[in-house]
C-alpha cells in the first residue's frame, strides 16, 4: 500500500431510528462523531417487508375491458 493516500479509519457511534446505538469503525466524520440515521433496516419497508402502496386508480383487467369493450370480449 502507498503511504498517506488512504482516508482516516476511526471509531464512530451510530444512532438508529429507534434510539439504539452501536460503535463501529468508519471513514465518515471525525473520531468520536455520532451518525444519526434517518432510515435503517429496522424501519425501512425494503428490509421489514412492510406494505407497499401501489397507486393504480384502475386495475389492469378493468383497463383491458374498457379498451377492448367494442370487440365484445368483456
Amino acid at each position: 500500500m502507498k503511504p498517506d493516500i488512504h482516508p482516516d479509519y476511526h471509531e464512530i457511534t451510530v444512532v438508529m431510528t429507534d434510539g439504539t446505538t452501536y460503535a463501529t469503525r468508519s471513514t465518515w466524520g471525525k473520531p468520536g462523531d455520532t451518525l444519526k440515521l434517518d432510515i435503517d433496516p429496522k424501519s425501512h419497508p425494503a428490509w421489514t417487508g412492510g406494505a407497499q402502496h401501489l397507486v393504480d386508480s384502475e386495475g389492469q383487467v378493468a383497463k383491458f375491458n374498457k379498451r377492448f369493450s367494442e370487440l365484445g370480449l368483456g
